[in-house]
C-alpha cells in the first residue's frame, strides 16, 4: 500500500544524514571564500565520510555487505546531500545505485569474487557506467509520433584476443568518471552485439579526461579505450546492457537525479527562510510583511508538491506491481517528476534569493550557486521540451521502441 509515513529505519538513515550534512558537509561547502572564487573541487574528504556512513553502498544488499535500501530511502538520502552540496550527493549516488545493479544483478560469482572486496575494503572505490558515446548523440528532437530517423550502433568495439578483450574507442559526459575504479562499459563485440565489459581504472590504455565541474553534479569526463586489454572474463551477462539503460529509456526510472534536485531547492528555502526570520525591515521581521511571507509559502508548497512527485516516482520504481494491477498509472512518473521537479526548484532558487535583495547575488553568498546547481538541473539530459512530448506520447499511446543509443542521449 502507498503511504507516506517512513519506517523508523528510514527515518533514522534520513535524520543520521542530515546531521552529516550540518556538521560536516556545510561549514566547508558553504564556506565564503569557496563561493567567491566558485571553486567546484570535490570535497574528498566529505564523500570519504559519506564512504564511511555507508552512503557508498546505500543500495547494494545487505548479503553483498551494503545496506540493502531501496529506492525511495536512496532517494531521500540524496536529497538530505543534496542539500548541503550537489557534487557529493551526485558522486556517492551514483556508485550506490550502481553498486546495486552490478553487485546484486549483472554480475557472475566468479566477477564478485573479483571485484566487491575492493568494493567494500577502499572509502574511494567509486562506480561508472561508460555509456554515452558524443559521436552518435541522437539529441536531435524526438521526432514526435515517429520511430527515430536513425538507428545508432556503439562505436566502442572490443575484439577477442586469445582470453581476452582488446577494447578500443571513447566515452563522453561519464559520471564519477574522474574518481572511478571499475568502469562498465557498453560496448560492441563482433559477431555478439552490444555487451557489458567490467574496465578498472588501472588497466593499461585507459585514460580519464576530467570535464570542467561548471555544468554538472559529481565528478563527470570523458573516457578513452586504446588497445585496452581486459580478461573475457570481465563481460557481464547478455541482459546488462538493458539492466544499466534501464527504465530510463521510457521515464520509469530511479529518480536520483529529481532528488537531488529537490536538494537543492530545499537548501535555497531554508536559507531564506532563515533570513526571514532574523532580517529586521520597517520594525518587524521580513517574515511578517506579507508580501514575503506569499512568496516563502508559494516556495513551500511546490517543494512539497515536487517532493510528492519524486518519492510517488520512487515508490513505483520499487513496487511494479503497482502498476501492473492499476493501482498506479502506467504514464511515465520519472518523466514527470523530471519536468515538475526541474521547473520549479529553478523558480524556487530565484525566489529564495530574492529574500537577499542584493546580496543574494553577491558570490561570497550560497544562493547563487543553488541558482546555478538548480539550471544545471533544469537543463541535464534531452530537456523538458522533449520530455514532454514523450508524455504526450504515452497519453495518445504511442510507445516508443527502446533504443539503447537513445535512451544513452536522453538519460
Amino acid at each position: 500500500m502507498y503511504s507516506l509515513q517512513l519506517s523508523s529505519e528510514q527515518l533514522e538513515i534520513r535524520d543520521t544524514v542530515r546531521d552529516f550534512v550540518t556538521r560536516e558537509v556545510k561549514p566547508v561547502a558553504l564556506k565564503a571564500d569557496r563561493l567567491d572564487v566558485r571553486d567546484r573541487s570535490l570535497l574528498m574528504a566529505q564523500i570519504d565520510a559519506g564512504s564511511q556512513l555507508g552512503l557508498r553502498t546505500l543500495a547494494l544488499s545487505e548479503e553483498r555487505g551494503g545496506a540493502g535500501v531501496d529506492v525511495l530511502t536512496c532517494c531521500i538520502v540524496t536529497e538530505e546531500l543534496a542539500a548541503g552540496d550537489a557534487d557529493i550527493a551526485g558522486t556517492l549516488s551514483e556508485t550506490s545505485r550502481l553498486s546495486h545493479l552490478l553487485f546484486d544483478q549483472a554480475m557472475n560469482d566468479a566477477q564478485r569474487d573479483t571485484f566487491l572486496p575492493k568494493l567494500l575494503n577502499d572509502d574511494r572505490y567509486h562506480l561508472a557506467f561508460a555509456g554515452y558515446e558524443s559521436a552518435t548523440d541522437t539529441r536531435l528532437g524526438i521526432n514526435y509520433h515517429r520511430p527515430a530517423a536513425v538507428a545508432t550502433a556503439v562505436k566502442t568495439v572490443a575484439a577477442k584476443s586469445g582470453n581476452d578483450f582488446i577494447v578500443n574507442g571513447a566515452k563522453d559526459y561519464v559520471a564519477n568518471a574522474p574518481v572511478a575504479e571499475l568502469f562498465a562499459v557498453l560496448v560492441e563485440i563482433a559477431g555478439r552485439g552490444a555487451g557489458v565489459l567490467l574496465v578498472p581504472a588501472s588497466a593499461p590504455g585507459v585514460s580519464v579526461q576530467a570535464h570542467d565541474q561548471a555544468w554538472h553534479h559529481g565528478a563527470c569526463g570523458k573516457v578513452t579505450f586504446k588497445d585496452c586489454r581486459v580478461p573475457a572474463g570481465n563481460l557481464l551477462g547478455d541482459g546488462a546492457a538493458a539492466l544499466l539503460i534501464g527504465a530510463h529509456a521510457h521515464g520509469r526510472g530511479n529518480p536520483l537525479l529529481q532528488a537531488l534536485n529537490l536538494g537543492i531547492g530545499r537548501a535555497a528555502y531554508e536559507a531564506a527562510l532563515d533570513y526571514a526570520q532574523l532580517r529586521v525591515q520597517g520594525g518587524r521581521p521580513l517574515i511578517e510583511h506579507q508580501a514575503i511571507a506569499t512568496k516563502l509559502a508559494e516556495i513551500a508548497i511546490r517543494l512539497e508538491v515536487a517532493r510528492a512527485a519524486v518519492w510517488q516516482a520512487a515508490w513505483a520504481s520499487d513496487h511494479p506491481e503497482a502498476i501492473a494491477d492499476r493501482s498506479l498509472s502506467d504514464l511515465p512518473l520519472q518523466t514527470m517528476a523530471q519536468v515538475f521537479t526541474s521547473e520549479m526548484v529553478m523558480k524556487a532558487a530565484k525566489d529564495s534569493a530574492e529574500m537577499f535583495g542584493a546580496m543574494g547575488v553577491m558570490r561570497d553568498m550560497p544562493l547563487q550557486k543553488y541558482i546555478h546547481d538548480a539550471r544545471v538541473c533544469l537543463h541535464t539530459g534531452d530537456g523538458n521540451t522533449d520530455a514532454k512530448l514523450r508524455i504526450a506520447e504515452e497519453l495518445a499511446g504511442y510507445r516508443r521502441a527502446g533504443n539503447g543509443a537513445m535512451a544513452l542521449a536522453g538519460e
